[in-house]
């Protein structure tokens, strides 16, 4: 199962003063848009998303289909592919995928320990 890219993303509650704190870190930004509330920063090949008043908790973040450079990869598992293999072990999703559906999509399930996990899948 490919499941892409990985990033964290961070429930930031001021967006201008995390970026500021990992620029001290030597990331630096890669896309997003801090007026909407959300900015991708890199450091290399990590990846760290911020987002203010988006998300609850901070998260593990997969994007099938995209390298860390959020370049298209050759091939890859479509997100309604991962969903059907983890459903069929068993895993219960808090949001699915629609399966019929093509294209962008996602779906989150939780760890074990309460960390969330949001597969999201941004190609066709």
């Amino acid at each position: 199962m490919d499941l892409g890219a990985f990033s964290v993303s961070l429930a930031v509650k001021d967006i201008e003063a995390s970026k500021s704190f990992y620029e001290k870190l030597g990331f630096t930004a890669m896309g997003g848009d801090q007026e909407q509330g959300w900015l991708i920063l890199k450091n290399r090949d990590h990846i760290i998303g911020l987002f203010q008043g988006m998300f609850e908790k901070n998260m593990l973040t997969f994007n099938p289909g995209w390298d860390q450079n959020a370049a298209e990869t050759p091939s890859f598992t479509d997100v309604r592919e991962i969903q059907k293999s983890l459903k069929s072990q068993g895993v219960t999703l808090a949001e699915e995928a629609d399966e019929n559906s093509e294209g962008p999509a996602h779906l989150t399930l939780v760890d074990p320990d309460g960390n969330p996990i949001l597969i999201d899948q941004h190609r066709a």
